[in-house]
């Protein structure tokens, strides 16, 4: 039997969370190991790369309940709103730099939590209401917001 909470927006999102960090988790410990082989930007893209292709299958399989693997435009898409929370992430860690020349290595991680904390929710938002929406779901919110 299904949980009454399975298909919510908020059981979408707690499943998002658990997926994306599990992956960030295994994916941060994959980075160290395999600089130890490569250079390190080179294993930072490896992983990337490797990691949003996962997430992308995890989101499109459990967390957006499509039943099925993600297609090539999904991967697309999932990776160009992965490319945008990155440049925000790096956006906010610049300006605070330019702010503030001096500051802790905790108010830098502050920064890049808070701001990849918004990243995640806007992320979310796009993978939610646009990739894994269907045609028809997605045709019915243009015929909304063009009326």
């Amino acid at each position: 039997m299904k949980s009454p909470l399975s298909d919510t927006p908020f059981a979408s999102f707690v499943r998002f969370v658990g997926f994306g960090g599990g992956v960030g988790v295994v994916s941060s410990f994959a980075v160290v190991v395999l600089a130890m082989g490569v250079p390190w930007g080179v294993s930072n893209a490896v992983v990337t790369v490797v990691s949003t292709v996962l997430c992308t299958e995890l989101h499109a399989r459990y967390t957006f309940g499509k039943k099925r693997g993600a297609g090539w435009r999904e991967h697309w898409q999932s990776a160009g709103s992965a490319g945008v929370a990155y440049l925000a992430t790096s956006l906010a860690v610049f300006v605070l730099d330019l702010v503030q020349r001096e500051h802790s290595l905790v108010t830098e991680q502050v920064v890049y939590l808070g701001a990849s904390g918004l990243a995640g929710v806007g992320r979310f938002l796009v993978l939610r209401l646009f990739v894994f929406a269907g045609q028809r779901e997605r045709s019915a919110r243009g015929w909304r917001l063009a009326a």
